[in-house]
């Protein structure tokens, strides 16, 4: 992929338990341009870990598609991911200095990246250097509350080689509370000349309007407003090409995607855990419908596909 190819482009972002290949594949249909897959450890990878490889399943269908590792031993990174590249031939790495969850912050990875810049511009430096294929970052806005180290972070990420940064409006301490902070995505814009997507309170056509005029943003990445919502896509696709506000998806939409989505991963991950992983999903999916509240309580007790087909052909 080149510079251009990382611009006007909508995202699906990276969030883990979510953005499998099932779903990512509904959110193409739907209009995502570019997608990745859930944040995927590098030491795990070095390791050997069983629980990576279902996060790197991907088929001709899910380009173009990057994987997303987090750690932050350059060598060992830049090795794991020239092994991936070979295998999986993804189109992109992208690096994860966002992530706030303890468990990653505590390692040093993630969001804990944002306090260390020389660490974080290392490790881009050489995986740019060593990876043939571009090699992009998503960060935050900074670590503590009122922090607003990006556009720096950025400006020396851009230098150590970076092809495009994403940027979420909220610290790591703000966690996704309160409202994104979208002038943090205009500053970093203004700092660099590489693509800046913009992340963070996308929910609707309208919104992914006002963050490209008031950001100047290269492109849009859209990440929890699309759980259970693919539709969300043409939306704002809609919206962007002619202002066009789109119905919602009907009862009948949500329980054929739920279908299609329900069967991939079952073929994909196997019964068990297909049908656990589906829980949640179904829940986004039937939020707000009628009887919403049962079907949820119903589908946490749901052991097999036999139980969980019966319950979608509930919803509508």
């Amino acid at each position: 992929m080149e510079k251009k190819d990382f611009i006007g482009k909508l995202y699906l972002g990276p969030m883990a338990g979510v953005t499998d290949l099932p779903f990512r594949l509904l959110c193409r249909e739907c209009g995502a341009d570019i997608v990745t897959t859930e944040m995927i450890s590098a030491k795990g990878l070095y390791y050997g870990s069983k629980n990576t490889a279902p996060l790197l399943m991907t088929e001709e269908g899910d380009r173009p598609v990057g994987v997303q590792l987090f750690g932050r031993e350059p060598e060992l990174m830049a090795g794991e991911a020239e092994k991936l590249l070979e295998e999986y031939h993804f189109d992109f790495v992208d690096i994860n200095m966002g992530c706030p969850m303890p468990k990653i912050v505590n390692n040093g990875e993630g969001s804990a990246l944002l306090r260390e810049p020389e660490v974080a511009e290392g490790v881009v430096a050489v995986m740019a250097k060593k990876l043939s294929v571009p090699v992009t970052v998503k960060l935050r806005a900074g670590f503590a509350r009122g922090e607003r180290t990006a556009p720096e972070t950025a400006k020396r990420l851009e230098a150590a080689g970076a092809a495009a940064i994403a940027v979420h409006g909220r610290t790591r301490e703000e966690y996704y509370q309160g409202d994104a902070d979208w002038s943090i995505i205009r500053e970093v814009k203004n700092a660099v000349k590489i693509p800046v997507i913009g992340n963070g309170d996308i929910r609707s056509g309208a919104d992914a309007k006002r963050m490209l005029e008031d950001t100047g943003c290269d492109g849009i990445m859209v990440g929890r407003a699309a759980q259970g919502n693919p539709w969300i896509f043409r939306e704002i696709r809609a919206f962007l090409r002619d202002g066009t506000i789109l119905p919602p998806p009907t009862p009948e939409e949500r329980r054929d995607f739920l279908v299609r989505q329900s069967n991939c991963m079952l073929q994909l991950k196997g019964e068990y855990i297909g049908v656990r992983e589906m829980r949640k999903h179904f829940a986004w999916y039937t939020q707000g419908l009628p009887g919403s509240a049962a079907l949820r309580r119903d589908v946490n007790m749901a052991e097999d596909a036999e139980s969980l087909m019966k319950l979608i052909e509930r919803i509508g």
